[in-house]
């Protein structure tokens, strides 16, 4: 019998197969050995207390509570923790039954909440630059991404200095807008929104009847008198929020993947619908890991927050590694965008003496042509900031800035550094 050619074609909803950027630079940085400032990720040691309850764990086979399937939609002790926790920082009852969902890491909390809501041909705002994944994971659920791009000064220096055009956000709603998605901390500007800026959110949600998915994974990494303001513990915005967290950003952990979803049981219901029939249940050990070290964490946290790692500790670390990545940066001729909170650094490069020069005969967008540069010539992996902007029209307005992340070991800050101080040789 001969063998009919293979001629199917994937299904139209997952759209182009081409590498993200975060595997296209990473790979770049790996081949070229280069020092990594571009992904969003601590190369120095987890947190002891925390790998410490893993180690725990291992060595004792015999739990089953530990090593065999658990809860759906959580293991009862992360769950209470979660619970513990976030009724506290929301100061709203959460139910560990019914108000939470473990999900695999941030991003899967974020697919549910898209697919578990969103209708073909649904309207979904995002404020840019936003992350990647909300475009296209909104594109797959079958909605449709309007963005909101915020206003930045020329010559600005502080990431504050983002500002929301809540006239065009309020402007942008249709009979189709469904949902606003929210970053704060903002990825990759390093903003903090202030409560008067969130509240405009909540009054537009509150006014359209909108679902707000609140991704808030950078909610521990806020450093001095800036502080978090939870979207869901605002006025009546609880019943109307899908907040999503992460342990690996919340406990400097990302290789666990482990996230979560907290809000109503009205709004989380759908998403755990979705789970069941998809993962059913997250890694037991790492759950129960993860459990341990928010319990270990919660006393010190609730009467001596400065003396924890997440109110003390955490913050002290970030504000170091901010003021040592912002004067290599001034010194390498960067203009640097003070970050309010977060792990990242967007930076002006267009004065600087490093050597590149634009091309005129490829399309390529400059920032991306610098990275590429940056990561070959002198071994040095950044974020280009375009990648953050879904128009090309917004794109081509920002292509003077690249990102880098501060929240790397002291090594690698000090190997940046030595790249930096020979760029212009």
């Amino acid at each position: 019998m001969m063998s009919r050619p293979f001629n199917r074609m994937p299904a139209d909803r997952v759209g182009e197969n081409n590498p993200s950027i975060w595997v296209e630079l990473g790979a770049l940085a790996s081949e070229n050995n280069a020092v990594n400032l571009g992904q969003g990720f601590p190369d120095g040691p987890a947190p002891k207390f925390v790998t410490d309850q893993l180690k725990k764990i291992s060595k004792h086979p015999e739990l089953t509570s530990a090593h065999q399937y658990t809860s759906g939609h959580g293991h009862p002790k992360l769950v209470n923790e979660l619970s513990k926790w976030y009724s506290y920082l929301y100061q709203q009852q959460v139910n560990p039954k019914t108000n939470s969902l473990v999900t695999v890491g941030a991003y899967h909390a974020l697919y549910y909440s898209f697919h578990a809501w969103i209708n073909k041909g649904e309207e979904v705002i995002i404020i840019e630059p936003a992350f990647d994944c909300y475009g296209p994971q909104i594109k797959l659920a079958g909605g449709v991404p309007v963005s909101i791009v915020m206003n930045f000064p020329d010559g600005g220096t502080d990431a504050s200095q983002f500002t929301v055009d809540f006239e065009k956000m309020e402007s942008s709603i249709t009979e189709k807008t469904k949902m606003i998605v929210i970053n704060n901390p903002h990825n990759p500007t390093g903003k903090l929104f202030n409560r008067m800026e969130l509240l405009k959110i909540a009054d537009i949600a509150q006014k359209y009847d909108l679902i707000v998915v609140a991704d808030e994974v950078y909610e521990f990494h806020c450093w001095g008198v800036n502080k978090m303001i939870r979207f869901a513990s605002l006025p009546g915005m609880w019943n109307r929020t899908i907040s999503i967290g992460s342990a690996g950003k919340v406990f400097s952990i990302t290789g666990w993947k482990l996230g979560w979803a907290i809000g109503p049981d009205h709004l989380l219901a759908p998403l755990k619908a979705i789970h069941q029939k998809c993962t059913y249940a997250c890694s037991t050990p790492t759950q129960l890991a993860v459990a341990m070290a928010f319990e270990k964490e919660w006393e010190t946290f609730y009467f001596k927050p400065h003396k924890s790692y997440l109110g003390g500790y955490l913050p002290e670390e970030l504000e170091n590694k901010k003021k040592k990545l912002q004067k290599m940066l001034v010194k390498a001729g960067f203009s640097p965008i003070l970050p309010q909170a977060g792990y990242f650094m967007l930076a002006n490069y267009s004065n600087n003496n490093a050597g590149f020069k634009s091309s005129e005969e490829t399309d390529e967008l400059d920032d991306y042509s610098f990275t590429k540069w940056l990561c070959t010539e002198k071994k040095l992996a950044v974020i280009p900031f375009t990648a953050f902007f879904s128009k090309n029209e917004d794109k081509l307005k920002n292509t003077s800035f690249v990102r880098f992340c501060f929240f790397k070991k002291d090594k690698t800050l000090i190997d940046a550094k030595k790249i930096m101080k020979n760029l212009s040789k």
